[in-house]
């Protein structure tokens, strides 16, 4: 058996290196321990636009370089001539160091344009539905913060996080160019935050966007996860494409994570009138895996091919970028011959018991008009358990619908269902022009507050802006009109009459019972000629009722 080749490892200005082999031109990458997971909603893509600030320097060039911008770690890569890395690399390591302010404004319009077009893609929502709107769920949400911020709150970002104590670099097919300089300011390693949970019960479901069904879950790093994430995707290929013809497209996704767990997701796409065949030829192969255990020849195969694909990479350079992520996060670098005779050694019975794990772990997202109840998963919670105590505000046009505000947080209550922000798990307010707010909780519930439904509504804005925590406040550029919420129109004089009269109508008949009754009251009290003491009263109380239940009738 080939164990694969040895990284070697080496230091430049203070940064860690990694070197390995690989084919065709040198390949490099520059990765810092920083992602969008680091991200407060409040300042949603400040990476991401120093990435981009960092690459304006480097112009046309004829390598192909680029920069990503992940969940926790943000990366600077390229392909060239060993001159041409040390160009690049010593050329983001200057900019990193000095931004090109004066590119702010077209730098964002330009990631505006970016998100408006490539959108955020299906499964972005379910980092929300499984962590919230903090740390790992906050790649799910749009880029807020771009607008407000300001060169000194990038400097900020920068001095924290682009330093060298908090990079590693990669080279794959040669050694440290000449002439490389990596010139970033001092800095301590910074750990990625923890992984919050927005699911009380697992494993769980939610409504997504037509025609589409996607799944995560998370398991520990290692070949058994990976070979279980290849043996999923095989099984998802051959039944909902090649077999039952479902999907056009079926991917599979193994994302490992700074506390050393991965994040696996499956989709698959179709046509919307196939969506229910496909959520139940989804969850058919989901299910199948974990009761029904593969048989060795299966697991043979998959194990075979994860190995081939394992040793290529290593010998490509690919492996480097995630070897230079587990450094960072605190983890030893993976020899590829390790992992491969761990993976030859994995019995059908460890493979289940990952299947098990990952199927108990599961969040299935499913089209609309579908549900995955039938198949024994829990609804994703949508509301919150109670609402605060406060005073009530009815919505115009919303029969059934209050918001309650309080001390604590608001709430929207809407029948049975209530969905409360308390102002202490309060992560982003947003603000429009018009005055609509919107307030988004810890857990991703968030309460809408529409000034233009409210009377009065100048004291409970003022209220809420005073009460949110500094520094969540979201200002938004102004609203379509037509998307702004707008009161019921008033009645004409002509309408308000016809309604009176079907009141009365429908009134009438309570009067008249109401009348009949105490006549015949007063009748039975008088029979004897002397008035009775009790039912006189009665009767009284009676007539009154019936005249006041017609007059403040709504």
């Amino acid at each position: 058996m080939t164990a694969g080749p040895v990284i070697e490892r080496r230091e430049v200005d203070g940064v860690p290196v990694l070197l390995g082999p690989g084919e065709g031109p040198m390949r490099a990458g520059l990765v810092f321990r920083v992602g969008q997971a680091d991200e407060p909603l409040s300042r949603r893509g400040i990476t991401h636009l120093v990435e981009h600030l960092a690459l304006f320097r480097t112009g046309v060039a004829d390598h192909h370089y680029n920069g990503e911008t992940g969940a926790e770690h943000t990366a600077f890569h390229l392909q060239g001539t060993p001159d041409e890395v040390a160009a690049f690399l010593t050329g983001v390591c200057a900019s990193l160091r000095d931004l090109p302010m004066e590119r702010l404004t077209v730098e964002k319009d330009i990631l505006r344009t970016e998100a408006s077009t490539r959108g955020r893609g299906a499964t972005h929502g379910m980092r929300m539905w499984r962590h919230g709107a903090t740390a790992h769920g906050t790649p799910g949400y749009p880029e807020w913060g771009l607008s407000a911020l300001t060169p000194d709150d990038l400097r900020a970002w920068t001095a924290r996080y682009f330093t060298r104590g908090n990079a590693v670099l990669w080279i794959a097919g040669g050694d440290v160019p000449a002439g490389l300089r990596l010139d970033l300011p001092a800095g301590d390693r910074q750990p990625a935050p923890p992984v919050p949970s927005a699911l009380p019960v697992r494993p769980a479901w939610f409504t997504g966007v037509p025609g589409m069904v996607a799944w995560d879950t998370e398991l520990p790093e290692g070949p058994a996860a990976a070979v279980f994430t290849a043996l999923l995707g095989r099984r998802l290929t051959r039944e909902l494409r090649h077999e039952a013809g479902l999907s056009a497209s079926v991917t599979t996704a193994y994302e490992p994570r700074a506390d050393g767990r991965v994040l696996v997701t499956a989709t698959a796409d179709a046509v919307p009138e196939q969506s229910g065949a496909l959520l139940g030829g989804f969850v058919d192969v989901l299910a199948a895996i974990r009761w029904n255990n593969p048989d060795q020849a299966e697991l043979s195969t998959v194990v075979s091919l994860w190995c081939d694909g394992t040793l290529r990479a290593e010998q490509r350079g690919a492996r480097l970028a995630h070897q230079a992520f587990r450094v960072l996060t605190g983890h030893p670098v993976e020899r590829a011959g390790d992992l491969l005779a761990a993976a030859r050694e994995l019995t059908v019975a460890d493979v289940a018991a990952v299947a098990t794990t990952a199927y108990e772990a599961g969040l299935l997202m499913v089209p609309p008009g579908t549900t995955g109840e039938w198949a024994s998963y829990a609804a994703a919670p949508t509301t919150s358990f109670a609402a605060v105590h406060g005073r009530d505000l009815p919505i115009a046009g919303a029969e059934g619908r209050r918001l309650v505000a309080g001390s604590e947080g608001i709430s929207l209550v809407d029948g049975a269902d209530t969905a409360t922000v308390r102002y202490a798990d309060c992560v982003a307010l947003l603000v429009w022009p018009d005055g609509g707010r919107r307030l988004v909780g810890r857990d991703g519930i968030t309460v809408p507050v529409e000034p233009t439904l409210l009377g009065r509504p100048a004291a409970l804005l003022a209220e809420i802006d005073a009460a949110v925590p500094a520094g969540v406040r979201i200002d938004l550029p102004a609203r379509d009109p037509g998307t702004v919420p707008q009161p019921p129109p008033r009645p004409s004089a002509g309408s308000r009459m016809v309604r009176a009269v079907t009141r009365l109508m429908a009134g009438r008949w309570k009067i008249t019972a109401a009348v009949v009754v105490s006549l015949l009251l007063l009748a039975s009290g008088v029979s004897d000629g002397r008035p009775h003491l009790v039912i006189t009263p009665i009767a009284m109380i009676l007539g009154y009722a019936g005249w006041s239940h017609f007059r403040d009738r709504p």
